[in-house]
């Protein structure tokens, strides 16, 4: 998501590292290289000026000069106005969504051709029920793509979420009129329409979207915004602020190849808040935004901490248990563990999931194309084909083994090949982690209520 700044800022840490204190001096060339960090991942130009001159204003105080590292002051600054930039009090939906004296709400969601805003309305409703319990409604009032409404009602179904059975035909603000009767006259409590997108912004693209804001008058309006589109998804957030008023951002593809620069951007230039961010096309890939976490994450300290929380979600309590023992007591991980983990990874996003959001200096050298997410039922056939002995010591298969596991699992010697790969790319994380002392840390106290470890 974020390693072009996070290499950034690590080199550039490293670079300061050997000097004795932050001086006048060096304060000039750090803000340089944090100037160059930041365009290079494409942050909007009028943000890097107003971070810079921030954090020039506090690296120039006594107090920060010659009582830490640079280093120490570096990380301890950046980490700080990242944080600033980012936050925003009113990131909750509805500002919460409170159990009781709920009222029905409307949610419509804005935003360019190809951001992701179907699977983002599926995804949102899945969210919403699963962690308030509210019933929601999905509406679509995309008469222009092909498809898009019988793209939603599959998504709905998958997510086990209601959707508006719109007639053929019908015109978009005749669908949202009567998505929104149904809301105010069924057992539904919320109400999420997903609108049509374009290629680019033209005048007829807003005219709709302001029409259907009119006639609706949603309690959120929420823009979607490609993560990976960098200074496009501004001037675009830019148009649409224009026309709606705004009140929260979702960035979508979190887990492309983003540089970052629309996460530090975007609430910036539109001044609302980031609420949630997309990652994968799984019901499950939503979170609500945390700008503490992401500037973690921008800085190459990694996610750890969320990683710990989707285990506890997704998750066997027995297995966790089991392969936290393992951790913590230094022993590498088998095949009888991958097995039973591979469910519960696809769960969380897959392997690259996890491995994104561990810290830069645990994952270099490590490469994402080798742990993928197609650990599937294959996977678990392949395993299935081995001994007992060749799941607890994977060394010892050798090219007459490999065959032989090949042949029983009905898949092709390199497919093998590839399982064992990604399986030792997951022993890696796991001597990292050992290594780093991290998990030791971490795990105990965000998965407290399943008892001590």
């Amino acid at each position: 998501m974020v390693d072009t700044l996070s290499q950034r800022f690590a080199k550039l840490v490293k670079k300061i590292k050997g000097q004795a204190r932050f001086t006048d001096s060096n304060i000039a060339d750090t803000l340089r290289e944090i100037r160059i960090a930041l365009l290079e991942a494409d942050v909007a130009l009028p943000v890097v000026k107003s971070l810079t001159a921030s954090l020039r204003e506090k690296a120039l105080r006594s107090e920060i000069i010659g009582h830490l590292t640079p280093g120490q002051a570096l990380v301890g600054l950046v980490n700080k106005e990242l944080i600033r930039f980012m936050s925003d009090g009113n990131t909750d939906l509805f500002g919460g969504i409170k159990k009781n004296n709920f009222t029905k709400k409307s949610i419509l969601l804005s935003g360019l051709q190809g951001v992701g805003k179907t699977t983002t309305a599926a995804k949102l409703a899945y969210w919403i029920e699963k962690n308030h319990s509210k019933k929601v409604l999905l509406a679509s009032c995309d008469t222009q793509r092909p498809a898009a409404k019988e793209q939603l009602e599959t998504l709905s179904k998958l997510g086990g979420v209601a959707s508006y059975g719109s007639q053929n035909g019908s015109s978009a603000l005749e669908i949202a009129l009567g998505a929104k009767q149904e809301l105010v006259n069924g057992l539904y409590d919320i109400l999420i329409l997903d609108t049509a997108g374009r290629s680019a912004v033209d005048e007829k693209m807003m005219a709709e979207i302001e029409e259907l804001h009119k006639a609706v008058s949603p309690t959120e309006n929420l823009f979607v915004v490609d993560a990976m589109q960098g200074q496009d998804a501004i001037n675009v957030a830019k148009a649409f602020s224009q026309v709606l008023p705004l009140t929260g951002v979702i960035l979508t593809k979190m887990d492309g190849d983003a540089r970052g620069g629309a996460i530090l951007s975007v609430k910036q230039v539109v001044d609302v808040p980031i609420k949630f961010v997309g990652n994968g096309e799984k019901l499950s890939g939503l979170d609500k935004f945390d700008p503490e976490r992401t500037a973690k994450r921008i800085l190459g300290m990694g996610d750890i901490i969320s990683i710990v929380e989707e285990m506890q979600e997704g998750f066997e309590e027995k297995n966790v248990k089991k392969l936290a023992t393992k951790i913590r007591r230094g022993k590498d991980l088998d095949l009888d563990d991958l097995k039973e983990q591979i469910q519960q990874l696809e769960k969380m996003g897959g392997a690259a999931a996890i491995l994104e959001k561990l810290p830069f200096s645990m994952r270099q050298g490590m490469s994402t194309n080798v742990v993928s997410n197609d650990l599937t039922q294959k996977g678990l056939a392949i395993i299935n084909s081995m001994t007992k002995s060749e799941r607890r010591h994977p060394e010892i298969l050798k090219s007459s083994r490999k065959r032989r596991v090949a042949k029983g699992s009905g898949t092709a010697i390199q497919e093998v090949n590839r399982l064992l790969s990604q399986f030792r790319a997951m022993q890696k994380v796991n001597k990292r982690i050992k290594k780093s002392g991290s998990i030791k840390n971490l795990i105990p106290r965000g998965l407290q209520q399943w008892g001590k470890l």
